[in-house]
């Protein structure tokens, strides 16, 4: 491009009078003109390169999973470092989204996406090269910070490309993706670790050309947000939640640890506890049990996607107390079939009890300050994950798994005792629906 520029204001005297006809040079020296621009994907194309994306990004996050047990056996560390490796994930993604939340509204969509894939390429070559329990630690950071750095840009790209005639898709592929991916995730990585060779290279490597191929397809996409750099200044993304609106907050905020704290467990320390009721040494077991419990929550969220926001979090609630009372049974009769019953309920009670708990607490805020509030809701949504499941970690290195599972479960049925009377207070002393966001 730069030689067409130089040689054609110096070489006046070899163009012709008027302008070439229009295939004449063309192939050549593409100018700046329609035909020469790099062909970009539709609109329909871009949207379901985005949900893949953000599936496959989610895919990626849930297939160390079923692999934990694997690890351990091989580095020989405890409990507690696995839940730290399971932890730090989850850090990294909020300390992204907290600092790059909106940096899509300034960069453009694409440039972000584009950053995050890089980072998530990054992140399959250290779990290849992983040798120690150091590389899992830093392979599970980047990993963090490519999805946390993606979150805020897929988000808002499926809602922008959604089908004008159908703009639910958006809404309903941001609630639905991730679990879904999760589901995916532990389910593919958890056959692989079963039956294929060198699971933890071949896992990887799958998913890192995964990884590649997007990145190409994002560099044909279409943008929906032209991109600035000047000026540029990265902003913390500020967390406030309203004075009117910090009781309703507090409350539901119950649901949201009751349900996330559960997720952290079963992501981390859920294989584990499937093998041991089982009593099986295959890692299958491990890769079915968190497919099992994210790929209900996916149904779940489907099913009742459409609800009031207060009605689905109740039926979430209920049904992570009826999933809790299941496995506290198979812990103490050893019945694998109740395990995976309980396991189902906890799915179904996490994916619509956090949806609905979700839309409820985005719409506390007017819309000039809802992002304020959804950062203090990411806040209390990644702590619920991460401090419960790496203080699990610690104590059953002294109790052991069994115990300290049963006493994680019992917590846990206070804190959704606790969620349901505060979804009641906030349904009755909220007189008539406040109007409802429906991204998740």
């Amino acid at each position: 491009m730069s030689q067409d520029r130089t040689t054609g204001p110096e070489s006046p005297a070899r163009l012709p009078p008027a302008p070439p006809p229009a295939r004449r040079g063309a192939p050549a020296h593409p100018g700046p003109g329609p035909g020469s621009r790099p062909r970009r994907l539709s609109r329909d194309q871009s949207f379901r390169l985005v949900g893949a994306i953000l599936i496959v990004l989610l895919l990626s996050s849930s297939a160390p999973s079923p692999m934990y047990v694997l690890y351990q056996q091989r580095w020989d560390f405890s409990a507690t470092m696995l839940t730290v490796v399971f932890g730090i994930y989850a850090v990294a993604v909020l300390i992204a989204l907290l600092l790059f939340g909106s940096l899509s509204d300034t960069l453009g969509r694409r440039r972000v996406l584009l950053a995050a894939l890089i980072g998530e390429v990054a992140s399959m070559a250290l779990f290849i090269g992983a040798r120690s329990v150091g590389w899992l630690l830093a392979a599970r950071a980047v990993q963090g910070l490519a999805v946390g750095l993606a979150t805020g840009a897929t988000s808002a790209a499926l809602i922008e490309l959604a089908p004008p005639a159908k703009p639910f898709r958006g809404t309903l592929l941001n609630s639905a993706g991730p679990t879904g991916g999760i589901a995916v995730g532990a389910l593919v990585a958890g056959l692989l670790v079963q039956f294929a060779p060198a699971p933890t290279v071949l896992t990887y490597a799958l998913l890192l050309a995964a990884f590649v191929l997007a990145f190409l397809g994002v560099l044909v996409m279409r943008e929906t947000v032209p991109g600035r750099t000047k000026g540029l200044r990265v902003r913390p993304s500020r967390v406030s939640v309203p004075a009117a609106a910090r009781g309703p907050f507090a409350l539901l905020s119950l649901t949201m640890i009751a349900v996330w704290s559960v997720c952290g467990l079963y992501l981390s320390l859920g294989p584990s506890l499937a093998i041991e009721i089982l009593d099986s040494g295959g890692l299958l077991a491990g890769g079915l049990t968190v497919a099992l419990f994210a790929g209900i929550a996916t149904v779940g969220q489907i099913a009742l996607g459409r609800l009031p926001a207060p009605r689905t979090a109740v039926i979430g609630l209920v049904s992570l107390l009826a999933g809790l009372g299941l496995v506290h049974t198979a812990l103490t009769t050893g019945q694998a079939v109740v395990f995976f019953l309980g396991t189902a309920a906890l799915g179904f009670g996490w994916g619509t009890a956090f949806l609905g708990a979700f839309r409820a607490l985005a719409a506390l805020a007017d819309p000039a300050r809802r992002s304020e509030l959804l950062a203090a809701v990411y806040v209390v949504v990644y702590l619920s994950m991460t401090v419960p499941a790496v203080a699990a970690g610690t104590v059953s290195e002294i109790w052991g798994l069994h115990r300290t599972t049963v006493a994680f479960v019992a917590a846990a049925a206070v804190i959704c005792l606790a969620a349901l009377l505060g979804l009641a207070w906030v349904t009755v002393n909220r007189p008539g629906p406040p109007p409802e966001p429906h991204a998740a």
